[in-house]
Parts: C-alpha cells; sequence; structure tokens
C-alpha cells in the first residue's frame, strides 16, 4: 500500500513507518515547515489550514498520529489550547483534505486516545462505553468528531483509542525508569487507580491490522488485556529493575505540583479493556505488563 503517515517523528509514528517499510509499503510523511526534505514527504500547516489537497492524491490509507504532547508540562490555559487545537485542527483539515479527492484512500486510522473514558474508577471499560468528563476526555470526543466529514465520503474510518505505550525510549515509562533507576521509585497517590497500558509494538501491530482489515472501522481500545492498579505497576517495574519501589507520592502534593494533569494523568483511573480487538481475532505479543516491561527495558 501507499500509506500516509503523520506524526511520523513521534514514538509511534517511527515504529510504525519503520515496520510498514520493513513489509514493503511506500510510506509518505506528512511533515510541518521548513518543509519537505524527500520525494516522500508532503507539507503541510495545520494550525493556519495549509494542505493542498492535490498533494494526498495516489493514497491507499492515511494513518493520523499527530498531536500536541499532554505529558511534557504543566498545563496552563496556553498549553490546554495547544493540545485541543493540534488534534481538532490537523484532523479536521486532513479529513476534509481526503474527502475532497476524485479517488480518496480508502482508509482513515485515527488516533485517539483513552482519555475518552474519563476517571471512572475500578468499572471495566469497552469501546462502548459513554465518554467520561474533564478536559481530556472533552478533546478527545471532539478529536474522534473532526474526522467526520472523511467517514461522510464513505472513507473506512477507525479511532484507536491508545493507552499508555511502554518503550524504552520517550514516551512516559523512560521518565519513570529513571527515577527508579534513581531509587526515586513507587506508587502515585492511593495507588488504587488502574493504568491500562500497551507495549509499543502491540500499538504498532494493531494499527497494521486495521489498516490491512477492510471490516474494521469505529473505535478500537489500544491497550493491553490486562490493566492494572497503579500500586501494582510500581511493584512489577521495581522488580524489573531491581530498584525499590518504596516511596510514594502524595495526592495532593502532586496536584500542587501538576495541577490538572496530575489530576487527569497520573490520579485518574480508567479500566479499558481492548474488546474490540479481541473480538477481531488480534494477538497481543504482551498482554502481561511483566513481560511488556522486560521486553522494552532489558
Amino acid at each position: 500500500m501507499r500509506v500516509l503517515v503523520t506524526g511520523s517523528s513521534g514514538l509511534i509514528g517511527s515504529a510504525l513507518t519503520g515496520r510498514l517499510e520493513s513489509l514493503g509499503h511506500e510510506v509518505v510523511r506528512l511533515v510541518r515547515s521548513p518543509g519537505p526534505t524527500g520525494p516522500l514527504e508532503v507539507a503541510w500547516e495545520p494550525e493556519s489550514g495549509r494542505l493542498d489537497p492535490r498533494t494526498l492524491e495516489g493514497l491507499d490509507s492515511v494513518v493520523h498520529l499527530a498531536g500536541e504532547s499532554i505529558a511534557s508540562g504543566r498545563w496552563s490555559a496556553a498549553r490546554k489550547a495547544r493540545i485541543a487545537s493540534s488534534r481538532l485542527k490537523g484532523t479536521s483539515l486532513l479529513a476534509s483534505a481526503i474527502a475532497s479527492l476524485k479517488d480518496p484512500p480508502s482508509s482513515l486510522i485515527c488516533a485517539s486516545a483513552i482519555g475518552y473514558y474519563g476517571d471512572r474508577g475500578q468499572a471495566p471499560l469497552t469501546e462502548d462505553s459513554p465518554p467520561g468528563e474533564g478536559f481530556l476526555a472533552e478533546v478527545c470526543s471532539a478529536w474522534e468528531a473532526a474526522a467526520t466529514p472523511a467517514a461522510e465520503r464513505g472513507i473506512r474510518v477507525a479511532h484507536v483509542r491508545i493507552g499508555v505505550v511502554l518503550a524504552a525510549r520517550g514516551g512516559a515509562l523512560s521518565r519513570m525508569a529513571l527515577l527508579y533507576r534513581l531509587g526515586l521509585g513507587g506508587r502515585a497517590g492511593g495507588g488504587g487507580q488502574y493504568l491500562s497500558w500497551i507495549s509499543l509494538e502491540d500499538v504498532v501491530g494493531a494499527l497494521c491490522r486495521l489498516l490491512g482489515d477492510g471490516g474494521m472501522s469505529g473505535a478500537y481500545n489500544a491497550t493491553a488485556p490486562s490493566p492494572v492498579t497503579n500500586a501494582e505497576f510500581a511493584r512489577v517495574l521495581g522488580r524489573v529493575l531491581r530498584r525499590p519501589a518504596l516511596l510514594h507520592a502524595p495526592a495532593f502534593a502532586l496536584r500542587m505540583a501538576l495541577g490538572e494533569m496530575a489530576k487527569e494523568l497520573i490520579l485518574a483511573s480508567a479500566r479499558v479493556l481492548p474488546e474490540r480487538l479481541i473480538e477481531a481475532g488480534f494477538v497481543f505479543r504482551h498482554p502481561d505488563v511483566e513481560d511488556a516491561l522486560r521486553a522494552a527495558l532489558l
């Protein structure tokens, strides 16, 4: 296939493009300024709405992963606006552009996040669960809705609600592993909040499966089938790294340091299950958190 990928330089995007190219697919990267540097790169500026649809001719599919990081700093009003805008404007622009083509791609695989579900305690959550409350839930709902022009054009659209991705370089795990190696590991808050995770290899595998299966559309939870509590994750990570996991970051201290970001990213609980991937027969390479951590870190 000829596949357009946005966010190709990110944690998931770089792993996905490598996998696709190894399988013989042609990957076209949608890139921001200073602009394309090769024949398989296309320029866009989602904030200003600049994307020439003519540059998108001849695509078989699109994987849209681009978006401002939600975990790289305290959420000021300006930062929250950038987080939302990067997702809504980019998705709307891309979906409208491919929908305008005479011969559009057959599918749009669009990233979303388990933030869609909000803070839901111990309740098991599947793709049929309603959206939650809070900033991330609102952003994710609007993010998914922004792909509507593509769906209305008859393009198959899949929304991939991605959990915490476990990878050695980049993402949350690399920061956590550093703390543990310094002897500063432990649970956050009460520790009973659920952490829904997935290995990098499995999220890439799920995206490839969605690309190749024309019968898969709608929402899919990209999480491992065995979410764990924050306290259990801390114990397992400490065991894998052979470091203590005895420290405790109190909820009030996290809220003071990180504000709303701590409430929604660290202290919120979402027990998310990949029901539709399992029903489709997807086989996880790393269904167990200790196996996933060992594969990523050792």
